[in-house]
């Protein structure tokens, strides 16, 4: 499995190395630091007054974490009289599974989705049966796909079939190493799969037109709105919702969100890694620290953050955020995570196909 994840990202030509941020006192949510981490001992791990533990996540999640580390701190602390030390590390998805398969040592990985916590399971890191380890499928919060346009929607983007127009400049990150790039591509093909009443010809046609249209195939979802947002390339970034909402929050006279007639349930997915845990000592902080995802204080962390609650009551608090009634597939609609890639993600599969024709 780590030879195929691997082929797929040096087919893809864009492996980077991993960039870590730290979460203790005094460093902001974008504050990185190049290189490779090796973990603690257990000793040094686990310690009586201080344990130490490494989240690896994905690209947008930079905010949420920074900010949700300081109240686990708390909590922690509160509940053991431990500190405890939080490493963070952010990067495209799929290539943040790479990097635990292949020997980086994270205690949890918290990834764009369940797919990508599949390949480090069966890299033989995590236990079979990780996604009914916690609520919701193992999903604390959730997102879909939106699209981010310029102020005024000058090409005048309302839904999907907008973007294979000619003369439209879409920015999205690469479906082989962003998770949510292979939510991007999920809605769009659930879009043209009722468009054209499940002709599967059709629906590859549709999609090879939409990625004739990428100007940028960034290597992860940050990286995208990086390029649209402050590079100024393309004329709709197909985007996480948080993300378009941050952008909108950054820059509010210069961008507006459209959301399309059809999108997807993003259940971006969380998940002990078992070997490192029980090799560092740090099971009980590792679970408490995914578990707390679930509290109802982390829960408004997530939607300060433009992530959906899981918690629906939660969640309602955010109705003047959040469009909820808009029409989500999920991934159930495609057969499941590993069904979904296999068929369209894999060596040899839908997207390679069309990408490559």
């Amino acid at each position: 499995m780590k030879k195929k994840i691997l082929s797929i990202i040096l087919a893809a030509g864009i492996l980077t190395t991993s960039a870590f941020g730290f979460t203790g006192c005094g460093n902001s949510s974008g504050s990185t630091s190049s290189g490779s981490s090796s973990s603690s001992s257990s000793e040094d791990s686990a310690s009586s007054d201080k344990v130490t533990i490494t989240n690896v996540s994905y690209d947008p999640t930079r905010e949420l974490y920074a900010a949700y580390n300081e109240a686990f701190k708390t909590h922690w602390k509160e509940q053991t009289g431990q500190d405890v030390e939080i490493t963070q590390s952010h990067g495209g998805s799929g290539k943040q599974a790479l990097e635990v398969a292949n020997g980086l040592e994270a205690d949890v990985v918290t990834l764009a989705l369940e797919g990508d916590v599949n390949a480090v399971r069966d890299a033989g890191l995590i236990e079979d049966g990780w996604v009914k380890e916690f609520d919701k499928d193992s999903a604390p919060y959730t997102s879909t796909i939106v699209f981010l346009v310029r102020k005024g929607n000058p090409k005048n983007i309302k839904d999907w079939d907008d973007l294979v127009k000619d003369g439209v400049g879409i920015i999205t990150p690469n479906p082989k190493t962003s998770g949510g790039a292979r939510w991007n591509y999920l809605a769009a093909w659930a879009y043209a799969d009722k468009l054209y009443n499940g002709d599967e010809a059709k629906i590859q046609e549709f999609i090879k037109k939409l990625f004739q249209n990428v100007l940028v195939l960034d290597s992860g979802a940050r990286g995208a709105t990086t390029t649209f947002v402050e590079n100024g390339q393309g004329d709709v970034l197909i985007a996480w919702e948080n993300e378009a909402f941050l952008s909108i929050k950054d820059y509010p006279d210069d961008y507006e969100i459209i959301t399309p007639s059809i999108s997807i349930l993003a259940q971006p997915s969380v998940a002990i890694v078992d070997e490192v845990v029980d090799k560092r000592g740090t099971r009980e902080v590792a679970t408490e620290y995914l578990n707390y995802l679930y509290s109802d204080e982390a829960q408004k962390i997530a939607g300060d953050n433009y992530y959906r609650p899981s918690n629906e009551e939660i969640l309602k608090e955010y109705s003047d955020v959040f469009n909820l009634d808009i029409n989500l597939v999920t991934i159930d609609d495609f057969g499941g995570w590993d069904e979904a890639q296999e068929k369209h993600f894999a060596d040899g599969g839908i997207f390679d196909q069309i990408y490559e024709e």
